[in-house]
């Protein structure tokens, strides 16, 4: 009878729009947090590009420069310059070789052919490198040196050097298993080690070996030097106009490209925190428009709720059939979101799938939208005991 009674002061309409609002939240939110977990494993196992706001900074080699060398190097004023702009978050300078570097195949390696090559080498500090191995580490009183190379040079060797040589092609997993023979020569003193390629670079384009290795040989064998010629620059904006027009004024060389991958990341997580705040917008606003209209409901009911009361009947009884009807339409446009979330995933999956190669993460979207249905109705249950409660003392 009570049912009865209050099913015809239930807002009905204001609870459809609720529930569609609730549900275009949800469908943003759960489908944005959905696509990022799925994506991050992609981007980690691809490439670190998209996480990092950097570019390398070089001069430019003119006909004077060619003969005046001096000319491509960074001065210490520039350099401290270049990293008191507000747009640089950080920068770390190249640091060269300075001594003959010659790397050969051993006869005890029978898989591989005989060769002999002139090489150098460069380093920077080990948070700039993209490539994560327990064997990139000097240890002075072993014979060893790791070494890290782009991966571009590999696909040159193979799609290149090698077949017009006719050198066998190698493998990633191949190749780290090949160890060589390293020669350093300089200031009348030589030295041999052994050496491997324990990683292959995304972002570096350079061959690269520990720091503190560089400084002891350079040292060593070569001529300690503070001339630098190129410099790793990390942006805490790669869209600020500031940056280009920096680098023009003061006519630096810039890798745009790897500056407009910087742009699209910076773009895209912009685009999707704009959503995520529309969402969170639109969420917002469809819980306060349901408090508003249960809130209304009840102000509209005073006189019955005030007669409920004096015949016996609690306030958590009269609340008890709007909150059963707030709860199912939120459960109900809950599990619609939930729905749509899983259709759209398993589109952009099966396009991903297709593309790259990488294992996707698990549906985990249904525990947050459970735990999202339960906080919201423990709210609205709480919202309309309290809101009989009130109506009991005005009346």
């Amino acid at each position: 009878m009570l049912h009865k009674l209050q099913r015809k002061t239930l807002p009905k309409g204001q609870l459809l729009g609720y529930a569609f609002a609730l549900m275009v939240a949800v469908v943003l939110l759960g489908g944005i947090w959905q696509l990022y977990r799925d994506v991050k494993p992609l981007l980690e196992e691809q490439t670190d590009i998209f996480s990092n706001n950097y570019a390398v900074v070089t001069k430019p080699i003119s006909a004077i420069g060619s003969l005046q060398k001096e000319m491509i190097y960074f001065t210490p004023a520039e350099q401290e310059s270049l990293r008191q702009e507000p747009f640089v978050k950080s920068m770390a300078p190249f640091s060269v070789a300075t001594f003959k570097i010659m790397a050969y195949t051993r006869e005890s390696e029978g898989e591989f052919p005989l060769f002999a090559t002139d090489l150098f080498f460069e380093s920077i500090p080990d948070k700039y490198i993209d490539v994560k191995s327990d064997q990139w580490e000097w240890n002075p009183s072993r014979s060893f040196v790791p070494i890290i190379i782009p991966e571009n040079y590999l696909s040159l060797y193979n799609f290149g050097f090698a077949q017009s040589q006719g050198l066998p092609v190698l493998s990633k997993g191949l190749i780290d298993k090949f160890t060589f023979g390293l020669r350093l020569s300089g200031n009348g003193k030589e030295a041999t080690f052994s050496s491997r390629i324990v990683g292959f670079s995304a972002k570096i384009n350079s061959i690269l070996v520990p720091e503190d290795f560089l400084s002891w040989a350079n040292a060593t064998y070569g001529s300690p030097t503070s001339q630098v010629s190129r410099l790793l620059v990390e942006f805490h904006d790669p869209s600020q106009k500031e940056i280009l027009a920096y680098f023009k004024a003061h006519n630096y060389t810039i890798a745009k490209d790897e500056l407009e991958l910087s742009k699209m990341r910076f773009f895209f997580s912009s685009a999707l925190w704009v959503v995520v705040g529309i969402a969170l917008l639109i969420l917002i606003l469809s819980v306060g428009v349901v408090v508003l209209s249960l809130h209304l409901v009840l102000q509209r009911n005073k006189e019955q709720i005030h007669s409920l009361l004096s015949i016996g009947y609690t306030p958590a009884q009269i609340a008890r059939y709007y909150q059963w009807a707030v709860s199912l339409f939120t459960i109900g446009a809950i599990i619609a979101a939930l729905s749509l979330c899983y259709g759209l995933r398993n589109l952009y999956m099966a396009k991903l799938s297709q593309l790259f190669p990488f294992t996707p993460t698990g549906f985990t979207l249904p525990l947050v939208a459970f735990a999202l249905a339960i906080v919201l109705c423990v709210l609205y249950s709480v919202i309309l005991v309290r809101g009989v409660r009130g109506v009991k003392r005005e009346v």
